[in-house]
């Protein structure tokens, strides 16, 4: 019997039916980006949370043989409502979100796939996600988990950025990584206004209370941190580092012994 054909294509909706199937076989890993369409102030496009999650997704695939890997389609509308009152901004509910993931990971399961990773992009997605996976592995009775590729990334991020130690909105981290990614989505003339103050991403914030914060009340362009020195140099050792780690972490294993077989 011929040796089944190696299959270097890791994208969901780039693999045939029977592809897929032969992945499910092998138990392959499915990788599930959920991301976010919103404002990233005046010189980044709308799906920056969208894109990058994805593109961590595929370099992370491509790197974590032995392990078998499918990258599914990303979830490009998350929990947003804070970006809203710069338009520009697509958001959901979170029973919406909640309905959605459940439907596609059952999709996923159905289609002889047991081991799901979120991987999400958006920082308004942290909190909520981290919820809805314990929910989702009730409901659906699988293994799901969540990390974020910024969170399992984080000392690839703080080893190139400068201004900076970990990733805010439209900073010098996602406008450095969307330059080496989609370099023709961004608007390099609006760069010198590219600047904002400093934040906390809701997943390394330390306030003692949480409030909803409508974003224009803290930025008035749209942008946290200092976009100014980013390049594309420094987006590609991003990307590359945040891909590895995440391929770090499926090569280790991250369901137990007894789920991971």
């Amino acid at each position: 019997m011929p040796n089944a054909p190696v299959i270097s294509e890791h994208r969901w909706n780039h693999l045939t039916a029977p592809e897929l199937r032969a992945l499910a076989a092998r138990d392959a890993v499915v990788l599930l980006p959920v991301g976010s369409t919103e404002q990233h102030g005046a010189h980044l496009p709308t799906g920056v949370d969208d894109f990058l999650a994805a593109e961590v997704c595929r370099r992370a695939a491509a790197l974590a043989d032995p392990v078998p890997v499918v990258v599914a389609p990303s979830v490009w509308c998350g929990l947003a409502e804070h970006h809203m009152p710069f338009g520009g901004t697509l958001t959901l509910s979170l029973p919406t979100l909640h309905a959605l993931l459940r439907d596609v990971c059952g999709s996923v399961l159905r289609a002889g796939f047991r081991r799901i990773l979120l991987v999400n992009g958006h920082g308004g997605n942290v909190t909520a996600l981290k919820a809805l996976v314990d929910e989702l592995t009730s409901e659906l009775s699988a293994p799901l988990a969540v990390t974020s590729y910024f969170t399992v990334g984080r000392q690839a991020l703080a080893d190139v950025l400068e201004t900076q130690d970990h990733l805010m909105h439209a900073c010098e981290g996602e406008t450095s990584m969307s330059l080496a990614a989609f370099p023709a989505l961004v608007r390099e003339q609006e760069l010198p206004e590219a600047v904002g103050p400093v934040i906390s991403l809701q997943s390394e914030d330390t306030s003692p209370v949480y409030r909803s914060v409508p974003f224009d009340t803290v930025t008035a362009n749209g942008t946290a941190g200092d976009a100014r020195g980013a390049t594309a140099a420094k987006g590609e050792r991003m990307l590359d580092g945040c891909a590895r780690a995440l391929s770090d972490l499926l090569r280790a294993g991250i369901w137990p012994p007894s789920e991971d077989r």
